[in-house]
């Protein structure tokens, strides 16, 4: 899990896309910033420059730099001392403009970072933003088959041996798509989004007892595998159970949810037995939680006719 970064990692990430050169403070390369830091005492990870709520990483762009400009020499000193005392990550002066002395000489005294840019500020601030935002957001693993079945993020679970790579593979010939084998990473990159990735080692893999380690891309071609998909819910495959017979458990069958990171996310118990096609079974329930979140419950539907019907009853007699 990536819990924080150094400035050295944020340059050598961002320094194509940013055009950044190093103007000062390169012994400052080793300071990181860790998540916890982040949430808890900064308002943002990158942003323009703020003296009072300082942003982890400060973009000085042309209206920055001018109000530096404009400060007599004893305003200037101390908002630079103000800036420098927060101990930002690094600071990135926009558009290739002159950098003043006194900062420079500031930065490279304090072990700051201090980079240029030939990007505008916006552009250097939607970059950094979306990069740390990634970079450091909450992360973890589970262990599963993560799969695109009609547009949804869906992650296959069960014990070993109940069948997960098989239906995976079903499905994979019925058109849908692989994300991840055996251990995919989920990253909760919004407070109600979690993104899913493959490992770059098990990346367009997938393994099946007797056939062992397939390459899903190479059998099936490109469109048979994602990169990334966003998590909607669960189905989770259990062995046939004399209780899956109930009343209840065929009307509404075992949904739940299952919390992952800060997020609650539905789950679909699918009973295992001879016979039954999980694939199909698998598809209709993504189907039926596409219905669900469109505000229809089939299950709640046909309770409410036989309740009409009853009463209707009770009145006719």
């Amino acid at each position: 899990m990536n819990t924080s970064i150094s400035a050295r990692e944020l340059f050598d990430q961002l320094q194509q896309s940013l055009a950044l050169r190093w103007l000062a403070g390169r012994s400052g390369k080793d300071l990181r910033t860790d998540r916890n830091d982040i949430t808890s005492k900064r308002p943002s990870l990158a942003g323009y420059l703020n003296v009072i709520h300082p942003n982890k990483v400060q973009i000085l762009g042309l209206a920055e730099l001018a109000w530096l400009d404009r400060l007599d020499a004893r305003l200037r000193w101390e908002n630079i001392a103000k800036i420098i005392e927060q101990q930002p990550l690094a600071l990135v002066i926009s558009q290739e403009q002159a950098c003043p002395t006194d900062l420079k000489e500031a930065c490279e005294e304090a072990n700051i970072a201090l980079w240029v840019s030939g990007k505008r500020g916006f552009e250097c601030l939607n970059l950094l933003q979306h990069f740390l935002s990634n970079r450091l957001a909450p992360q973890t693993t589970l262990h599963g088959v993560f799969m695109e079945i009609f547009s949804f993020g869906v992650l296959i679970t069960g014990e070993a041996g109940a069948g997960k790579s098989e239906l995976a593979l079903e499905l994979i010939s019925r058109g849908h798509r692989l994300v991840a084998d055996d251990a995919p990473e989920f990253t909760q990159i919004t407070p109600s989004i979690l993104e899913g990735s493959c490992p770059p080692l098990l990346q367009d893999m997938l393994e099946v007892r007797g056939l062992g380690i397939m390459n899903i891309r190479q059998m099936f071609g490109d469109t048979s595998v994602k990169t990334s998909k966003y998590l909607k819910m669960i189905v989770n495959l259990m062995h046939y159970g004399n209780n899956h017979n109930d009343a209840n458990f065929r009307l509404t069958g075992t949904a739940s949810s299952k919390r992952v990171l800060d997020m609650d996310i539905p789950v679909f118990h699918l009973p295992v037995a001879p016979g039954r096609n999980l694939a199909v079974l698998t598809e209709v329930a993504v189907r039926l939680q596409i219905l669900r979140q469109q505000g229809k419950d089939p299950a709640n539907d046909f309770m409410v006719r036989h309740q009409m019907l009853l009463d209707n009853t009770d009145h006719a007699s």
